[in-house]
């Protein structure tokens, strides 16, 4: 057994020269320490077991890491490619962009994952108030950075916004608007799905009926943060003139309106499609409708085809060789070339099952087509399950994307001939292939081999992506890859949710903070950061004071609402309330206020200096910046200092020096007046009263 002072980091020689330095201590009577004597021989052996031993035991496998974390309830977060909603500015009409359609921003690729409608003109935006129309249509222009509010400065129930447009798309596609806000007044992030706290829009499409409201999925909020608004479009949708202009119509109707900040817009977008960032490189499409098949994929180009169906029910998949003439006999299926695109490439080809043997279009994805890249096909055979634990196999590619990963498995079925299987990462069924994928190092790891011992593993599906750095920012220029109409293609909000594969460390790093974390609030500081964090509000201060006797927690909090002396709504209080509800001890009552408020009276004499231009309003605009707590750094409670207000003064440029100084809180019983300092009460926070100051030009 090894010590614990030996499992340390060292060398084979070092641990046999100690093991040789040692031995007159136990046995004088040996003498031959050549490497020739079978003592010293047996040494060697143990000394490089023991060194074995002592590299191993330190070592805490990544499987049984990645075990403990899961008991904490952590797993690695997967890769993902980034989202990104790209708009098509300047295009003469509206555009069928086709599923797998790529776009490039450097050297990085986009693709659609179905067919998308790209186009339509915005013909004007308006809100509605009463009767009354208010034009806001600048926010369709993404050159024209003015903010508005789009329900007005005091948004009421029945308040609408209205989007007027030439064309919509078609039945049960989706309308994607981008809001981007002028402001987001520090609101912190709201889960998604949360139920909204301030206000409830109601979505509506002008129809043959009238207005007809839609399904809608809206990640802003109502406005309150930057993100999409997703409209399923109805049936019979018509034109409308209940809008100043002439046109298709869409409309948002305040059915609440309770907002402790009226939305303000810096840019609403329309007609919006999404792309993620992944580059494809082998892709399996699945047909379920018989007769002749069309392929339509960017690597139909590269003739790389394989073609699997299903015979019967329950049964794998059999491989459909291709062949450009009718054949009666045996699995073939008819190929012929598709049609060129403007750039001369082939983007589609047909197939149709002329042979003895026919897929079965009854069952579930009887038809499988499977095309790669030519450096995926050239090494696209990863190897043979051999049935030991934790067998890896290496991939021809890496960074690779999860959801469009997949493998052929070919095993020889009870006639003699090859069936073969599709399978996604752990999945686990009754005699499946069980493995895990390794995104970013490119590799499988295979749990359980299952019924699948001795089968050959292909590549069926594989899409590389570029992790965080496809979150792009907002505004970047694309570049369709195949030939579109001359428009110009960019996307209005930064790209989303692309990461690689979280490492160990990561998730090491993650396990600590979350563990440090307080959920419970025990001290103030608890319930200060606790408050502050409460979802959907935008909150500037907090400041907790626990009275142990009554066992009484009162907080103080200043709202980030608009206004000179900002007040708690019922809202805030209620929101506030119940996140410390969730989180407070047992016993403990709490106690949530609005700010009080004192005002500071200053009264001086200042001497500036000559040739400044209105040195009286930037002394008084300082001695506000200095006071005002509401705005500055100062929390509840924390005493105004005289020198901070004398100091300030004396450091403006225009002044020479202070001549006489005062300051004086306006009520006592807010504020203690000490030693020419005010000491506020603990939920009190100061601003500036009355300010009279003289100022004295000259030396």
């Amino acid at each position: 057994m090894l010590r614990i002072e030996e499992v340390k980091p060292k060398s084979y020689e070092e641990r046999i020269n100690e093991a040789l330095s040692e031995i007159p201590l136990y046995s004088s009577e040996w003498t031959n320490y050549n490497p020739s004597d079978p003592g010293i021989t047996v040494m060697e052996y143990l000394t490089a077991f023991t060194s074995a031993q002592a590299n191993t035991i330190p070592v805490v496998p990544k499987d049984a890491v990645r075990r403990l974390f899961l008991l904490a309830g952590l797993r690695p977060e997967k890769a993902k490619c980034s989202r990104v909603l790209i708009k098509a500015e300047g295009l003469k009409e509206p555009v069928n962009i086709p599923q797998n359609a790529r776009f490039a921003l450097g050297g990085m690729i986009f693709e659609t994952k179905g067919s998308v409608l790209a186009g339509g003109e915005v013909k004007g935006i308006y809100t509605k108030s009463g009767d009354s129309f208010k034009d806001i249509t600048f926010l369709a222009r993404a050159d024209v950075p003015v903010g508005g509010a789009v329900f007005g400065e005091e948004p009421a129930v029945g308040d609408a916004l209205y989007i007027v447009t030439d064309s919509l798309p078609e039945e049960d596609k989706e309308l994607i608007l981008y809001a981007g806000l002028q402001d987001t007044y520090g609101r912190n992030p709201a889960p998604e799905r949360a139920v909204n706290l301030f206000a409830e829009i109601r979505w509506e499409v002008y129809t043959e009926n009238g207005f007809e409201e839609v399904k809608t999925r809206d990640f802003t909020g109502c406005f309150l943060a930057n993100g999409e608004i997703r409209l399923r479009m109805p049936a019979g949708v018509s034109e409308c003139d209940e809008a100043p202009v002439k046109g298709y119509c869409v409309r948002g109707v305040l059915t609440r309106a309770d907002y402790d900040i009226p939305p303000r817009l810096i840019s609403l977008e329309s007609f919006l499609f999404e792309v993620w960032q992944k580059d494809t490189k082998a892709a399996a499409m699945i047909f379920t409708r018989s007769g002749k098949i069309t392929v339509k994929h960017p690597l139909a180009g590269d003739e790389y085809i394989l073609v699997f169906a299903k015979e019967e029910k329950g049964s794998s998949y059999r491989r459909y060789e291709l062949s450009f003439e009718p054949d009666d006999e045996g699995r073939f299926v008819k190929y012929t070339q598709g049609t060129l695109n403007p750039e001369g490439k082939q983007c589609s080809f047909t197939l149709e099952f002329t042979g003895r043997k026919k897929p079965d279009f009854d069952l579930k994805d009887p038809v499988r087509v499977v095309m790669y890249s030519k450096d995926v096909m050239q090494q696209y055979e990863i190897g043979k399950v051999l049935g030991f634990d934790n067998q890896e196999f290496e991939l021809p590619l890496k960074h690779l994307v999860t959801d469009s990963f997949s493998l052929i498995a070919r095993r020889m079925g009870s006639d003699g001939a090859y069936i073969y299987d599709f399978v996604r990462p752990e999945k686990k069924d009754e005699g499946a292939l069980y493995y895990h994928l390794l995104e970013d190092d490119g590799r499988i790891i295979i749990e359980d081999a299952g019924n699948y011992i001795g089968a050959d593993l292909f590549v069926a599906s594989a899409a590389v992506t570029e992790g965080e750095k496809g979150n792009v920012r907002a505004n970047s220029k694309f570049m369709p890859a195949s030939k579109l109409p001359e428009a110009k293609w960019f996307n209005p909000g930064p790209g989303t949710g692309g990461a690689y594969r979280e490492l160990m460390k990561d998730l090491g790093v993650r396990f600590r903070r979350d563990i440090e974390k307080a959920y419970t609030a025990v001290t103030a500081s608890d319930y200060e950061r606790i408050v502050l964090e409460t979802p959907g509000l935008c909150l500037r201060k907090a400041h907790a004071v626990i009275d142990e006797a009554e066992n009484l927690v009162t907080v103080a909090v200043l709202p980030g609402t608009e206004g000179v002396k900002p007040e708690l709504s019922k809202i805030y209080r209620e929101e506030i309330a119940r996140r410390l509800e969730e989180r407070r001890l047992l016993t403990t009552r709490i106690n949530i206020v609005s700010p009080r408020y004192v005002d500071v009276h200053v009264r001086g004499t200042v001497y500036v200096k000559r040739h400044y231009s209105d040195p009286h309003t930037t002394i008084v605009n300082e001695i506000k910046k200095i006071i005002d707590d509401v705005h500055s750094e100062r929390g509840f409670g924390e005493p105004l200092r005289f020198r901070q207000v004398f100091a300030a003064i004396e450091a403006l440029e225009c002044v020479s020096y202070v001549y006489d100084l005062s300051i004086m809180p306006d009520e006592h019983s807010l504020a203690e007046y000490r030693d020419s300092d005010i000491y506020p009460e603990a939920d009190v926070l100061c601003l500036a009263g009355d300010i009279q100051i003289e100022t004295v030009t000259g030396d």
